[in-house]
C-alpha cells in the first residue's frame, strides 16, 4: 500500500528550462542532462534552492522545481560565482554569463564562424576539419581526416601458394 503511494505522487518527467528531466533520478543527476549544466553547477543550484541532491527529480513539490528553474535561468540573479559560469567576459558585451540549450548551441556555432571569418589559426583548423587543440594526429582522428579504413594488403605470391 504504502509503495502504491509513494509511485502516485512521483512525476515522470520534470519539466527545468525546456528541457524534460527524468523523474526517476536524483535532481543534481537529471540537471546534468540540460546542454549548459555540469555537476558543479547543479550541485550549487540544489543548495541555493534548498533541494536534497539525492532527492528523486519526480519527488519534488512545485515551488522547488520552480525555485530551481529561475536559478538555472538566471543565476547571476542568485550571486552564483563568476568562476561557475560558462561564458565568462563575453566577446560582444564583455559580461558574465550562463547559456544553456539553444543559446549555447547558437553561441558556439556564431564563435566558430567568426573565428573562420578572422581566419585565426583555431578558425583555420575548424575549416579545415583537423583538430584544433594540439592533439596528434598521426594515428587518430582518421574520420575528420578523411580516410576511412587502413588495412593491411597481402601480397600475391602468398596467395599462389610460393613462399
Amino acid at each position: 500500500m504504502e509503495s502504491e503511494t509513494k509511485n502516485k505522487d512521483i512525476k515522470y518527467f520534470i519539466r527545468v528550462a525546456n528541457t524534460d528531466l527524468d523523474g526517476k533520478k536524483p535532481i543534481i543527476n537529471a540537471l546534468t542532462k540540460i546542454k549548459g549544466i555540469g555537476t558543479m553547477f547543479a550541485n550549487t543550484v540544489c543548495s541555493l534552492a534548498n533541494v536534497e541532491k539525492t532527492k528523486k527529480a519526480g519527488s519534488l513539490s512545485d515551488e522547488e522545481v520552480k525555485k530551481i528553474d529561475e536559478i538555472v535561468k538566471d543565476p547571476l540573479k542568485f550571486k552564483i560565482p563568476s568562476w561557475l559560469l560558462n561564458r565568462r567576459n563575453d566577446i560582444e558585451e564583455g559580461t558574465d554569463k550562463h547559456l544553456i540549450t539553444s543559446n549555447l548551441i547558437f553561441t558556439q556555432e556564431n564563435d566558430i564562424k567568426i573565428m573562420k571569418k578572422i581566419k585565426c589559426y583555431k578558425g583555420i583548423r575548424h575549416g579545415m576539419g583537423l583538430t584544433v587543440r594540439g592533439q596528434r594526429t598521426k594515428s587518430n582522428f582518421r574520420k575528420n581526416k578523411g580516410k576511412v579504413s587502413l588495412g593491411v594488403k597481402k601480397k600475391e605470391t602468398a596467395k599462389s601458394g610460393r613462399v
